[in-house]
């Protein structure tokens, strides 16, 4: 398999000879997707098993298999380089973040990664102009927070993943974390309002709190909730900074660097109101797990 800064002359065993495979060089009209042959075809485990399956059997020759993965699978889309080739290098397809793009750019990325994909899309942080561009172009979307998801595959093994928020202020946070999880194929559990103004409120969830297997923690104001569960849980702990709280709060900053600071060793923290990261990161430790 021809891969870039790999050997400078892989081979393919077929029996008791080699077949010798000369790389080609990577270069910018191929990065651009501007040469004659190229391939914008969604690669993931699945097209690769069957692709060496078939090399593997004889129904294809090795150079023919060459010929499909020499090139990255990335396609420019206007000012967009759509990244066909994250599903395979990280486990999920490329998301789409909303600000800064106008309507009709979303509607063309979104329509590449739906085009020439088979798993989840899902954009995040859209605008009212955005959301209706992008459902009368690709149809209904399943809507969390600004965030849109079609195509949401089929749950994986993931255990039991709790989503929780200290205030129903952080409630918003909390939806595009659990809509991010979807796209993954996490279904999460989720408690709201559980911050330590009211303890007592906690303390009448802490059954579930300690049978979830990994847990986000959705706070703002001074963000101690995040120090409390990873006090009481041994199991990984992803802490999410939001925006809520007064002015000393400073938007978020407050929280950020209480979750950093916390003693609660190994809590993980996320970027401000980042609900996204948070599932993203809950992605990697349940791929991790199942690998």
């Amino acid at each position: 398999m021809n891969v870039p800064n790999g050997p400078k002359n892989a081979t393919f065993r077929t029996g008791p000879e080699e077949v010798e495979v000369v790389r080609v060089p990577f270069t910018s009209v191929k990065a651009t997707g501007r040469g004659d042959k190229w391939q914008d075809d969604y690669v993931d485990q699945e097209f690769l098993r069957a692709l060496l399956d078939d090399v593997s059997s004889g129904r294809i020759a090795p150079d023919d298999a060459v010929e499909q993965l020499k090139r990255l699978p990335f396609r420019q889309v206007d000012d967009t380089l759509v990244d066909h080739h994250r599903h395979l290098r990280q486990g999920a397809p490329e998301a789409v973040y909303g600000p800064g793009k106008s309507p009709e750019q979303c509607v063309s990325i979104v329509g590449e990664l739906l085009a020439h994909g088979r798993g989840a899309v899902l954009v995040t942080r859209t605008n009212e102009d955005q959301r209706k561009a992008l459902e009368a172009a690709h149809g209904v979307a399943e809507c969390a927070n600004g965030s849109l998801l079609w195509r949401a595959p089929s749950p994986i093994d993931h255990g039991n993943v709790l989503v929780v928020s200290a205030g129903t202020a952080d409630v918003p946070v909390v939806d595009e974390c659990l809509l991010a999880l979807k796209a993954h194929g996490i279904i999460a559990s989720r408690i709201t309002d559980i911050g330590v103004a009211g303890l007592h409120r906690l303390l009448d969830r802490v059954d579930d709190v300690m049978d979830a297997d990994i847990i986000v923690v959705v706070a703002g104001m001074e963000g101690a909730l995040a120090s409390v569960i990873g006090g009481l849980s041994g199991k990984p702990v992803i802490a999410v900074p939001t925006s809520v709280g007064y002015g000393s709060g400073l938007d978020g900053v407050t929280a950020l660097l209480a979750m950093h600071a916390t003693c609660a060793n190994g809590v993980t923290v996320v970027g401000i109101d980042n609900g996204y990261g948070a599932a993203c990161a809950v992605a990697r430790i349940v791929r991790s797990s199942n690998a």
